[in-house]
Formats: C-alpha cells, structure tokens, sequence
C-alpha cells in the first residue's frame, strides 16, 4: 500500500511529512529531496514504531503517495514545520487516536535512551554553533509546554523532569482521547497536528544527538 504523505512548501525548503507516522517528517530544497530524506530515515523512525509496538511495514517507503500540498511560512524556512494541513482536522477513531498517542510516546522514549547514552558535550556545528546535550533537553521540555497550550494542556513552564513528566503525561491523555472534527477556531492545533509536531520536535533532536555524539 502506498504511504500518504503530504508537503509544506516553502521558498527555501520544503518538508516531506507522513500523514500517519507523527514525527516521520524529513526536509529538502526540492519535494524529490524532502521525499529522498524521508526514505533515508526509515530505518531511524524503525526505532520508534518498534518502542510504540506498532508495525513498520518494510515496504512504507516504496510508493510515496502526496495526498496535499499546504504552502510554507517564515518557520519552515528556518527549519521547522509550521503549517497546519487541511488532512490533520479529519474525525479520529478511538485506535487511532491511540495509536498516534502511542508513537508519541515512543518518541519520547527513544529520546530518553538516546539521551542517557550520549555524551555530555556534543559535536560542534560550522562556527561552534549547536547545543549540547542537557540544553537540548530543556529546550526540547519548554517547547512541548507551548505545543500542549496549542491543544489545550496548560501547565506553568519549569524545566524540573517531574513538571515536564506531568505535563507529558496529561498531553498524553489528550491525544488519546481526541477525536477532532475540524479545525479549530481559537487558532488551537487539532489532534492530528499536535501528535506531528511533537513527535517531529523530539525526533529532530533525537537524531541530532545521535549524529553529534559521533
């Protein structure tokens, strides 16, 4: 079966993001390259699927199939998507709303692993540029306080594990029991979204760990 995958295309760079695998997102300068990295990454996002206990199909990366295109913005220029998709306001199934909730959770998972295996001091970018390990994981804790408002998760920003565990697991209990229909008129992200951003944040990181701890 082909993969749905969907495209937000910017002046600059464009993400190739599939529609059912929160985090499953890659960029490129071209749509043919954000799909090239998107299929380099399989064996990567492999790790996740595995954790949430969800099968990966071996072939999920043979027949891409675009299913929409939304146009990109200033922060998918700087690296990130931001567009929410007219696919991520459809209904959910109570399995599937558990099924998305479950990856997302993988994905933090891995992230804890990766993060308790790496160094505490990371590789350097062009210029000394890049974070280290610990400042990657407060900056990843204070971005999902912000992505849980967009859903309506609030909880006082704080960078203590515990505080960052509570609202994890309240964000949580909201992906799975979302259902959605439509789009949300208080500029709120609809499930589907919430579940991609997330789950992208943390993989972004994940692997820039891993690559930086090389």
């Amino acid at each position: 079966m082909a993969t749905a995958v969907y495209f937000e295309v910017g002046k600059k760079k464009v993400f190739a993001c599939a529609v059912d695998w929160p985090g499953w997102c890659r960029a490129g300068k071209t749509e043919d390259e954000a799909l090239e990295a998107l299929d380099l990454y399989v064996p990567r996002y492999a790790v996740v699927t595995k954790k949430a206990g969800v099968t990966f199909p071996k072939s999920v990366s043979a027949n891409f199939d675009v299913v929409e295109r939304v146009k990109g913005n200033a922060t998918t220029d700087f690296g990130a998507p931001g567009v929410v998709p007219k696919l991520a306001t459809a209904k959910l199934t109570k399995a599937q709303a558990e099924r998305q909730a479950s990856l997302v959770d993988a994905s933090w998972k891995v992230f804890a692993d990766v993060v308790k295996k790496a160094p505490a001091s990371l590789r350097k970018g062009p210029r000394g540029g890049g974070r280290d390990r610990d400042k990657i994981v407060d900056h990843v804790g204070n971005a999902e306080y912000a992505y849980a408002r967009k859903f309506g998760v609030r909880h006082k920003s704080s960078p203590d594990p515990k505080a960052v565990a509570a609202m994890r697991k309240d964000l949580l209990a909201a992906l799975e029991a979302a259902r959605g229909d439509g789009m949300p008129e208080d500029g709120s992200w609809p499930a589907r979204y919430t579940a991609h951003r997330v789950a992208w944040h943390v993989l972004d990181h994940v692997w820039e760990i891993e690559d930086k701890s090389e």
